[in-house]
């Protein structure tokens, strides 16, 4: 079956030109369109998707509320792309903290477009870049730090982690801990449980948060 995408963003050329990248992959499909935040909980019983392509600056309703209101209401959420400006804006880190499962600059080259899709699709979020990545550390806090503490995270579960923290995926974090995939997936899962995160993205923002993560 092919991923299913539904586009929400207020500019309608954005919109389209994103529909006209992801609708030439055979893999992918587009189900619908909304202009507003607003608009998605709707959508998202009509139309199921597997991603929500979402930009994060909108009139009525923008990406950061949206994602809360869908991971708030929604029993089995899709996976959250935002589609953002710039890579350093602090509404895309907001985002991130409220769930989203990535992130994709406007400005990506349509292969990079695709492949954002797939990956979110697939469950492995993408990497922060060094601004995102920054803007976690500067918002580093005790209650993350004692969050990461309680966690007690075995010396394996930490390697996992931070390889997740560089985005690498289950296969790549296997072949560099020489490990099957499958171990590295159940590693994975106590690391979330542990931390008490949704998520591979609110897994490695807890890691930069506390510190257990440097950026650079």
């Amino acid at each position: 079956m092919p991923v299913s995408v539904l586009l929400v963003d207020d500019e309608p050329l954005v919109r389209a030109g994103l529909r006209a990248v992801l609708e030439a992959q055979p893999d992918i499909e587009v189900v619908g369109e909304a202009g507003d935040g607003a608009a998605v909980i709707p959508l998202l019983h009509q139309l199921r998707p597997d991603v929500v392509a979402m930009d994060v600056r909108m009139p009525l309703m923008d990406g950061i509320e949206a994602t809360r209101v869908v991971l708030r209401t929604v029993s089995d959420p899709p996976k959250i792309l935002v589609v953002t400006t710039f890579e350093n804006d602090e509404y895309v880190y907001e985002a991130l903290r409220a769930g989203a499962d990535g992130f994709l600059l406007k400005r990506a080259r349509p292969a990079e477009i695709v492949h954002a899709v797939r990956l979110v699709a697939e469950g492995e979020s993408l990497l922060f870049p060094a601004a995102v990545r920054q803007l976690a550390a500067e918002y580093g806090t005790s209650k993350a730090r004692a969050v990461m503490d309680r966690a007690a995270l075995t010396e394996r579960e930490s390697a996992v982690l931070r390889l997740m923290a560089r985005g690498l995926s289950n296969a790549e974090i296997a072949a560099k801990l020489v490990v099957g995939v499958e171990t590295v997936k159940t590693h994975v899962s106590a690391v979330l449980a542990k931390l008490g995160a949704r998520d591979r993205t609110q897994a490695v923002i807890a890691a930069y948060e506390s510190g257990f993560v440097a950026p650079g």
